[in-house]
């Protein structure tokens, strides 16, 4: 549901630009404004005349909402469980997802309103989960556990983007408006199956077995009662492991969204796919990084039964993998210059190694905190997604008015630096112990 503005916008601008003239055969200066089809440019009809900037803040207005309720979010499934806080951010997104093509149509103020409305129901949702996370994985299965929840978000990309782009290019009800009228229909959907088969924790399960139940509250980490007033909230400020967390995470997040935000401009612009082909092409990185993850995931949780690495090696290991394989393909996109299939080759091969994610940072909150991983989550999450908003908007400024090969460079440098930067910080002041604010000392 967040992801297909990605591709419909391409739909849902008009692209029809005049070329600068030229006198001569030089091309240094042209600007790549629109489609290009053996020399020839050729324009696309859509509704809305936004320019880059414009596009850059619609694309990243989601994120201010998002990082709002992230902390609320997480605070609010640890008190009321994670069930109630999930579900219902995942109903109103869907609901608002629906309305999403009215909202465009009502002009830019509304459709902006509505983004952010998105992002503040969808805030919630992975701080809830990371909550209930806490209460159903065990310590040396959480690795695993983690990739196959999480790989939802490479999944529902791999998913989302090519259908997008195929309902983009029907002319029934304009095309891009099916791309948010299926997803925000099968979210709701999904609600109903949500509220059936889902509990907050192994003692609500109504048809868990007894050993699995007894095993799982064996080996969690045992709660302490959480009130309103109970969160050490100038300790955790001034933690260093916490802030280890959520400065790689902002680093990965940069690199993330300026993949999953930008990817189809880059290749609709610069390597010149239709819609169709962009959106399918641009599903690759986030399919080897999804079976990447279960692989390197299910790989680290046998090292650690084996204890042939210590939890905060193994954390600080597949960290640094899941930051310089993006990085490395940022690098490699820029030598392979408007060759697609070199870009594509690596950011789909080195990309894949983001996965290594989830045994990273991913579940550190509940190793240092679990009675507030949730909170914890909110925290890191929301200031990583901050990225967000600011990615697409620092992108469009730099590409406005100058779609160059150049000025995509400087975009991808940047977000290879910023990556490479943030997780040297984790690797000096990463921990796996849990904290002792977390036990109720200082």
């Amino acid at each position: 549901m967040r992801v297909n503005l990605s591709v419909a916008i391409v739909s849902m601008v008009n692209q029809t630009v005049v070329v600068p003239p030229t006198d001569n055969n030089d091309t240094t200066n042209v600007y790549y404004n629109d489609n290009l089809r053996n020399k020839t440019f050729i324009t696309s009809s859509g509704e809305f005349t936004w320019d880059e900037k414009t596009q850059g803040i619609i694309l990243g207005a989601f994120f201010v909402g998002y990082v709002i309720t992230n902390v609320p979010g997480g605070r609010m499934a640890e008190i009321y469980g994670g069930k109630l806080i999930y579900g219902l951010g995942v109903f109103l997104t869907a609901v608002l997802t629906v309305i999403s093509p009215f909202a465009a149509y009502a002009g830019l103020v509304p459709f902006l309103a509505v983004r952010i409305a998105e992002g503040f129901t969808e805030g919630v949702t992975f701080p809830a989960m990371h909550s209930m996370l806490a209460h159903w994985v065990p310590p040396l299965e959480r690795n695993k556990f983690a990739a196959i929840v999480y790989a939802g978000i490479n999944f529902g990309t791999v998913v989302s983007l090519p259908v997008s782009g195929w309902l983009c290019s029907l002319q029934l009800w304009g095309g891009w408006p099916l791309a948010f009228y299926l997803f925000g229909g099968l979210g709701i959907v999904w609600y109903a199956f949500w509220l059936i088969f889902i509990f907050d924790t192994p003692a609500e399960h109504t048809k868990i077995d007894p050993l699995e139940r007894a095993y799982i509250e064996a080996t969690v980490e045992k709660k302490n009662q959480v009130n309103n007033s109970s969160v050490p909230w100038s300790s955790i400020f001034t933690s260093l492991p916490i802030w280890a967390i959520a400065i790689s995470q902002c680093g990965q997040a940069w690199a993330f969204y300026t993949l999953l935000i930008e990817l189809p401009t880059y290749m609709n612009k610069i390597l010149h796919f239709d819609v169709q082909q962009d959106a399918f092409l641009s599903t690759l990185p986030y399919l080897s990084s999804w079976l990447v993850g279960l692989g390197i995931s299910s790989l680290a949780d046998a090292l650690l039964v084996r204890q042939l690495f210590s939890p905060l090696a193994s954390m600080k290991l597949w960290n640094t993998v899941a930051t310089v394989g993006p990085s490395l393909s940022f690098i490699g996109a820029i030598w392979a210059g408007r060759d697609s299939l070199t870009v594509m080759m690596m950011l789909a091969g080195l990309g894949s190694l983001q996965g290594a994610v989830y045994a990273g940072n991913q579940m550190n909150h509940i190793a240092l905190a679990p009675q507030y991983a949730g909170t914890l989550y909110g925290l890191t999450n929301a200031a990583s997604n901050a990225c967000g908003f600011l990615a697409p908007y620092v992108i469009g400024s730099i590409i406005e008015g100058h779609e160059t090969l150049a000025r995509w460079h400087t975009v991808f440098w940047m977000a290879a630096g910023i990556n490479m930067a943030s997780n040297c910080f984790y690797l000096i002041f990463a921990s796996a112990t849990e904290q002792p604010w977390s036990k109720g000392t200082s």
